[in-house]
């Protein structure tokens, strides 16, 4: 009787893992928007382009986003970014909230901790020019956007 070799048990785990973790699937819906971000026209494209995946309620879902594991990831950070920060949802806030999360924005996008860094090389569009940046500090330490 022949054996089969370590490598070829170990490769058929691993097969059977990815395969069973498929069955795990990520909520991937996205709630309905209700009091979006008034803005300048530029202000609101740069954030549609740019931040609207993670801080909204309009997340485009890319294919990547349903194969587990990076499906879990993806749906983390999607939930996590709706958590901080969600532009869908930005007219029920209060204004001082509307505020804080303003600059808090405008903090983050110049240290560049926003974009984050392992977004970015999947979604160019996401990179952002330094008149994006600009544009989005001016609007961060401008008045509180309704």
């Amino acid at each position: 009787m022949k054996t089969v070799p370590l490598k070829r048990k170990i490769a058929a785990v691993l097969v059977l893992v990815l395969a069973g973790m498929q069955l795990v699937r990520c909520d991937h819906t996205n709630p309905p928007v209700t009091a979006e971000i008034q803005a300048s026209p530029e202000v609101k494209a740069i954030l549609r382009r740019a931040c609207y995946d993670c801080h909204s309620n309009e997340s485009r879902w890319p294919w990547y986003s349903q194969v587990a594991p990076v499906s879990w990831l993806v749906a983390r950070d999607v939930r996590d970014g709706r958590r901080h920060l969600n532009f869908s949802e930005w007219g029920t806030k209060s204004e001082a909230v509307r505020g804080k999360k303003q600059l808090e924005a405008g903090q983050e996008i110049a240290s560049g901790e926003m974009p984050m860094s392992i977004y970015v090389p999947l979604h160019s569009e996401a990179k952002l020019s330094d008149a994006d940046k600009a544009a989005l500090r001016a609007w961060a330490n401008g008045p509180v956007t309704p």
